[in-house]
């Protein structure tokens, strides 16, 4: 099982936290100042707990898997209390996940903890027919049906059909779900009360549940590039990780990154544990990746570092960095079709995302160009920054962990869908867009944007 992290200080080692090693949600309650110290932080987070209540559906069902694994997955790298999951678990795994055979040994390698009984008083998320109990503050159905996926009020007495959907639908109403309630404990009063979801066919429709459907008959993408290894490259790799494909090994991905996971990189990272900190990302990933049935090639520098795409390689990009000097150059590279995106910092903005595609109305180099964030003067302010620098934290350290970014899991996984998206309904014929903003605070004032310039005739890969 997965562990959770450490708190103010290695017990091992005596050392304090830093920015490779601190939580980027604990971060959140530092920089709002709402507790004094990083232990206070992590004593906070760990009050946060989530239930999930499995209906039989899930025994047969991958995409009811899909929606379980992403919420077990999210959830205990964000509520550092726990997860526990209760229901019918007993049989076997059928979405593609490596080293697991039972839904029940997934959940637990994952980091939730099976029970029989859900806990009292503990927000929890109905996937399938599960029943949640009486007692919950709040509790969400987790549903989708073709391209859509969200949660609503199990008070409300209604799903969408569950029948048939694609992958990418399940994940984000799984990671949907545990946006919701961990809005919930942060004090958002209407988060977890509310009916919020998305169609990832029509992403515009703000009635997602009734959004034109898209078809669940499609290709699947079988050549990518994926820049930066992170927490949305991994991101990327989960929802593709637990698509059906029939044949995994037509599958080539290309892996792009240049450093090494930290313990940091645990508390958002879909397939990160600390068992992998002091790796190469890129070594992890391929790992995970062949480990799914796909073949992988690795590129273990900063991008684009003079380089271009030549003969068979990938040329449909996945990008997955905060780098704004690496962003502008996304299309300096020679790929045919660049889809990126990009996550909200700090404890104010941290459940925004924005999607790009390019070729676009603008460059990538015009978007990105001069937009280079300078750091200045020492950010750090406030009771747990001025702990640290008593017990021995230098100004620089103290300057580098302040000025990373907060983070939660679930928001990387919402965003991944809508990339994974944009790759399938570019393979399958359906609308494309430029750009789609969205915050996960409130869902149903997103903007997306048509695209209005598609890419010159190639063929992108792709396969059953």
């Amino acid at each position: 099982m997965i562990t959770n992290h450490i708190a103010d200080a290695d017990e091992t080692t005596g050392t304090l936290p830093n920015a490779d090693t601190l939580h980027r949600a604990v971060k959140m309650a530092l920089d709002t100042g709402e507790v004094d110290s990083v232990a206070s932080g992590y004593e906070l987070f760990r009050t946060y707990r989530l239930a999930v209540a499995v209906g039989p559906e899930a025994a047969e069902s991958p995409a009811h898997q899909a929606a379980l694994l992403t919420a077990v997955n999210t959830a205990r790298r964000a509520m550092l209390g726990g997860v526990a999951v209760a229901g019918d678990l007993g049989g076997p795994l059928v979405v593609p996940l490596p080293d697991c055979e039972t839904l029940a040994e997934a959940v637990e390698k994952l980091g939730g903890r099976v029970v029989r009984e859900l806990p009292a008083g503990v927000p929890a998320l109905a996937i399938g027919g599960g029943a949640v109990r009486p007692d919950c503050p709040a509790s969400l159905a987790v549903t989708f049906e073709d391209w859509r996926g969200g949660v609503i009020p199990v008070s409300d007495g209604r799903r969408l059909g569950e029948a048939k959907a694609i992958t990418p639908a399940a994940v984000l109403a799984g990671a949907l779900g545990v946006s919701e309630l961990f809005q919930h404990v942060r004090g958002n009063p209407m988060a977890g009360r509310r009916s919020i979801g998305l169609s990832l066919w029509a992403p515009e429709h703000a009635d997602w549940e009734r959004a034109p459907a898209g078809p669940t008959s499609i290709v699947l993408p079988s050549r990518l590039w994926l820049v930066g290894l992170g927490h949305l490259g991994q991101a990327y790799l989960w929802t593709l990780g637990l698509l059906p494909y029939r044949e995994p090994d037509e599958v080539e991905l290309v892996l792009q990154d240049f450093d090494r996971l930290t313990l940091a990189n645990d508390s958002t990272s879909l397939l990160t544990g600390p068992a992998l900190v002091g790796e190469l990302k890129t070594r992890g990933m391929a790992r995970w990746a062949e480990a799914r049935g796909f073949r992988t090639r690795i590129v273990e520098r900063l991008f684009p570092g003079g380089m271009t795409v030549t003969g068979d390689e990938p040329r449909l990009l996945l990008g997955g960095v905060d780098n704004a000097l690496a962003r502008a150059a996304y299309e300096d590279a020679g790929f045919d079709c660049v889809i990126e995106a990009g996550l909200g910092a700090g404890p104010a903005e941290y459940l925004a995302l924005r999607l790009h595609s390019f070729p676009a109305s603008t460059t990538a180099r015009a978007k990105w160009g001069g937009n280079v964030r300078a750091v200045g003067d020492p950010a750090p302010r406030g009771g747990a920054y001025d702990e640290l620098a008593a017990d021995g934290m230098d100004a620089c350290g103290l300057v580098r962990l302040a000025t990373r970014t907060v983070g939660a899991p679930f928001v990387g996984a919402t965003a991944a869908t809508l990339v994974v998206a944009e790759v399938l309904r570019l393979l399958n014929g359906g609308p494309l867009y430029e750009v789609i903003d969205m915050t996960l605070r409130d869902p149903a004032s997103r903007a997306a944007v048509p695209a209005r310039h598609r890419s010159n005739s190639w063929n992108p890969g792709y396969t059953t």
